[in-house]
C-alpha cells in the first residue's frame, strides 16, 4: 500500500480559522497547508466549505491526534470512519499520526501520552497500524512522541518508533521538536534519534516551539507549540537537512497564534534552510 503523491519539498503552516483569509490569498511558492482533521469531523457548515477550497489551491495534509495508535485498545472504529470520509472527501497528500495513546476504553486524555517500550506493546502499534492503513486504503505517516518523565527501556523507543514503520509500510513524521523535547527532559539524546532514523523513511518534518515550566525543583520542557520555533530546533533542522536532503516542513503553532504574517516569516526561514546548496548535503539513510 503507498501514496503516489507526496507533499512539496518546501515548508507549510498549520491552517488556523483566523489566517483563512490571508492564508487564501497568499501566492508563497510551494506552500502547503495541515490541519487537524478531528476539528473538521462535522457534517457540513462553513468550516467543511473553507477547507474544500484550500484543497482546490494547495496541497494538504492530515495531522491526526485522536487514533490512539500507541494506546491498549484498537482505534475507535467510528474515529476511523469518521476519518475515512473526511479523507476521501477531500483527497489530502498525506496523513499523519502520533506514536502515542491518548484512550483506555471509553475514557480520553487530553494529552498525546508515550507507549510503552516492549515487544507487545509494538506488536500492538504495528496492527492498529495496519488496521488503520486498511480501512483508509492509504499509507500513514507516524510521529515520535515527546516524553517528561524517564521510562523502562525508553532508550530503545527510537528503534520501536522506526522498526513500527518498517513492519507496516508506514512512513516516518520526524518531529525535532519532540527531539529536543525528549533530550532536555530524559536525557535521550539527539544523537540516538539521528542513529536510529534512516532519511528515506521521513516524509514529513515538524518544528515548533516549546516552554520551560517549573515543577518542585525541576525545569520541564513543555512541547507546548506555543511559541516561535526556538533557536535548538532550527540547528537540529539544518543539520537534519544535511543528512536527508530537503523534505517536508511544517511550522506547528496551535496557541497564542501569531498574525500570519509572523507565521510566514517562520516559514521563510525554514525554506532558507531547505534551498541550501546541494553541495553541502551530507547523504545518509
Amino acid at each position: 500500500m503507498s501514496n503516489n503523491r507526496k507533499l512539496p519539498d518546501s515548508a507549510g503552516i498549520g491552517l488556523k480559522p483566523i489566517h483563512y483569509e490571508d492564508a487564501m490569498h497568499c501566492a508563497e511558492p510551494g506552500l502547503w497547508f495541515e490541519i487537524h482533521p478531528e476539528n473538521y469531523m462535522v457534517a457540513g457548515g462553513p468550516r467543511l466549505s473553507w477547507l474544500e477550497a484550500f484543497a482546490q489551491k494547495f496541497p494538504m495534509s492530515f495531522h491526526g491526534v485522536g487514533l490512539s495508535l500507541g494506546g491498549p485498545d484498537r482505534p475507535d472504529p467510528e474515529h476511523l470512519k469518521r476519518l475515512k470520509r473526511l479523507t476521501d472527501q477531500f483527497d489530502p497528500v498525506q496523513v499523519s499520526e502520533h506514536l502515542a495513546w491518548s484512550r483506555l476504553g471509553d475514557t480520553y486524555f487530553a494529552d498525546l501520552l508515550p507507549p510503552p517500550v516492549s515487544a507487545d506493546a509494538l506488536d500492538r502499534v504495528v496492527a492498529h497500524i495496519d488496521e488503520t492503513q486498511e480501512v483508509l486504503g492509504r499509507t500513514l505517516l507516524i510521529e515520535n512522541p515527546s516524553l517528561y518523565l524517564p521510562l523502562p527501556g525508553i532508550e530503545d523507543l527510537p528503534e520501536m518508533y522506526v522498526e513500527a514503520a518498517k513492519r507496516t509500510g508506514a512512513g516516518l513524521l520526524f518531529d525535532l521538536n519532540n527531539i529536543i523535547v525528549c533530550e532536555a527532559n530524559v536525557d535521550l539524546s539527539a544523537e540516538v534519534w539521528l542513529d536510529a532514523v534512516p532519511g528515506h523513511l521521513v516524509g514529513e518534518i515538524h518544528i515548533a516551539g516549546a516552554t520551560p515550566r517549573q515543577i518542585g525543583d525541576e525545569t520541564i520542557l513543555i512541547d507546548s507549540h506555543d511559541a516561535p520555533v526556538g533557536e535548538p530546533v532550527w540547528e537540529m533542522l539544518a543539520r537534519v537537512r544535511k543528512l536527508y536532503g530537503p523534505k517536508p516542513v511544517l511550522i506547528e503553532r496551535d496557541d497564542n497564534i501569531p498574525s500570519f504574517a509572523e507565521l510566514m516569516a517562520e516559514r521563510n526561514r525554514a525554506e532558507q534552510v531547505l534551498r541550501q546548496p546541494e553541495r553541502e548535503m551530507l547523504h545518509a539513510g
